[in-house]
């Protein structure tokens, strides 16, 4: 099989609008959690979120006039508009040029977990409380496969062009099926990632009603989100896009290429569980890992830090744990778990792919990001969930998890070849 290399990445989260930005923000502990200001939540149980600030990227903040055609903004819906500007991104990062041979080997896959529903949702009581009439690019600027559509049409991207939906694994998968069209030999370059733009009142009263997010820090926007933390309550929603260049190894090294990493794994299963909860016993996250592993042709004693899941929910940061102490066994005191999610959030189908990037920066600056709030953590045997600063140690294999409601699953593995 072929070998399949990182050479560009683009991020908008809610740390900032480039990756520079984002990564420097993690690193600093800053929380992306504020009172939500894209409508009043007065009458929400949950008034807490974590939206992409708004502003010029030069000060790390989004402005969509600075990545569209001004023309095109209002036909799209924010995750559009969010992955637009991070796939400029990973392609400025990267410093490819699509020739007509290469766009023939080259795809977009961009996965997001619902897509516009804001969009969907304005649209809805406009028509039938306003009685306005329907754009005619309603459709086309909601629909969750026109991430990948726009990048496809904008750079030139000729080969398999779609969108993954698996909820918060969306992302992951995404990542993970460009590989192995690499691998196969039948891409060079795959365009891919996730995004996700849930943030409106029908997507907080949704998750508030089947009891997802954190409602009990309204107040301490700050302290919400708080994963594997004995006083969690749910995740707090989060909006942004990551988005990530692949390429063939002798691809990238012919047109000398910076090279992040090598994606060596891909793991996948599903707990035939439960449509929301994740199965009691972790089997189902242990058995994605272990395929991840399998897949990468390592054993568990090689990873060096784990980018967890870590939603900060009750049941999902418990199993995970438990999955993690399976898999690592007589290793698990060796490895070094983070949440990044404690400070962008969960960014549903969009979280993966922030993870993924997260990971590849911890390989290229050897640094593990920490898990803030971490006051009083779950009990979890010896592993070393890292929580005040950033822990600056050796990294060779970082695996990121990404679990989302249909019982799906996905991990990860990024290794250092520097």
């Amino acid at each position: 099989m072929k070998r399949v290399v990182v050479t560009g990445l683009g991020l908008v989260t809610p740390l900032g609008c480039g990756v520079n930005h984002s990564w420097d923000n993690l690193l600093s502990g800053i929380s992306g959690v504020k009172k939500i200001t894209k409508f009043d939540p007065i009458n929400h149980k949950c008034k807490v979120a974590c939206e992409v600030p708004l502003g010029s990227a030069i000060d790390g903040k989004f402005n969509p006039e600075e990545w569209i055609e001004k023309k095109e903004i209002k036909k799209i819906d924010d995750f559009i508009q969010f992955s637009m500007a991070a796939s400029e991104q990973a392609f400025l990062d990267s410093k490819i040029q699509i020739s007509t041979e290469l766009s023939l080997r080259s795809g977009a896959i961009i996965g997001s977990g619902i897509g516009g529903l804001p969009g969907i949702e304005r649209a809805a009581l406009d028509y039938y409380v306003n009685k306005k009439k329907i754009s005619p690019f309603f459709i086309t600027g909601r629909l969750i496969n026109m991430a990948a559509g726009y990048a496809s049409l904008k750079y030139n991207l000729k080969g398999p062009n779609y969108a993954t939906v698996s909820a918060c694994a969306s992302g992951a998968h995404a990542i993970g099926e460009s590989v192995r069209l690499i691998q196969s030999g039948k891409m060079d370059l795959m365009l891919t990632g996730g995004t996700e733009d849930a943030i409106s009142p029908l997507g907080i009263e949704g998750f508030t009603a089947c009891r997802a997010l954190s409602t009990k820090y309204n107040d301490e926007p700050s302290k919400a989100s708080r994963p594997f933390d004995e006083g969690r309550d749910g995740f707090v929603m989060g909006e942004g896009a990551g988005i990530l260049i692949l390429e063939e190894y002798e691809h990238a090294v012919k047109r000398d290429a910076n090279i992040y990493c090598e994606i060596t794994g891909y793991g996948m299963s599903a707990d035939a569980y439960h449509y929301t909860l994740p199965e009691p016993t972790g089997d189902g996250a242990k058995r994605a890992m272990e395929d991840a592993l399998n897949d990468a042709k390592i054993n568990s004693d090689h990873i060096d830090y784990i980018n967890a899941h870590g939603t900060s929910t009750p049941a999902g940061d418990q199993v995970e744990i438990k999955a993690i102490q399976d898999v690592f066994q007589a290793n698990t005191n060796d490895v070094n778990i983070s949440s990044t999610k404690s400070q962008t959030g969960h960014l549903l189908g969009a979280a993966g792919a922030i993870e993924a990037i997260f990971s590849v920066l911890a390989i290229k600056n050897q640094i593990m990001p920490s898990t803030i709030n971490l006051e009083n953590p779950i009990e979890h045997s010896k592993i070393n969930i890292i929580k005040g600063a950033p822990k600056k140690e050796k990294i060779d294999y970082v695996l990121s998890n990404s679990f989302g409601f249909g019982g799906t699953n996905v991990s990860l593995i990024f290794k250092n070849i520097n």
